[in-house]
């Protein structure tokens, strides 16, 4: 009956959170606002307002490549997953990276068969 008391006691230290204290929890979430504030004077002052960068593929890369600084940061600090094992990570990363390589197939597949059946009529003798 001890032991068990004793082992409640030793594992009741939630102090860490995951390897992170309050001030680094605090410089992602400015790291993060950080971001989105750019993200914000991208769309609303550079492209709408001033017109200084044009809407098209350049945008849309810049676009993504905020999007996955700010996704990395979630999910390394936020999920702990930088404070993972390396091999833990890898295997979320090969995960992700397959995930994001089956919805771009199933993009150009769509793309393709949306031309295929618009070119060809279903019922041609009607």
């Amino acid at each position: 009956m001890s032991n068990h008391n004793e082992n409640i006691a030793t594992h009741d230290h939630h102090g860490e959170h995951g390897g992170m204290d309050k001030k680094g929890i605090w410089k992602v979430f400015f790291i993060l606002l950080a971001l989105t504030a750019l993200e914000f004077l991208i769309a609303l002052g550079f492209v709408h307002h001033w017109g200084i960068i044009q809407k098209g593929v350049f945008l849309n890369i810049i676009y993504i490549a905020l999007t996955l600084v700010k996704a990395y940061y979630i999910v390394a600090y936020f999920m702990h997953l930088k404070f993972e094992k390396p091999g833990f990570i890898i295997v979320c990363s090969v995960g992700f990276v397959l995930i994001v390589y089956a919805i771009w197939l199933i993009l150009v597949e769509g793309n393709f068969l949306l031309g295929a059946f618009q070119s060809h009529p279903l019922f041609p003798n009607n």
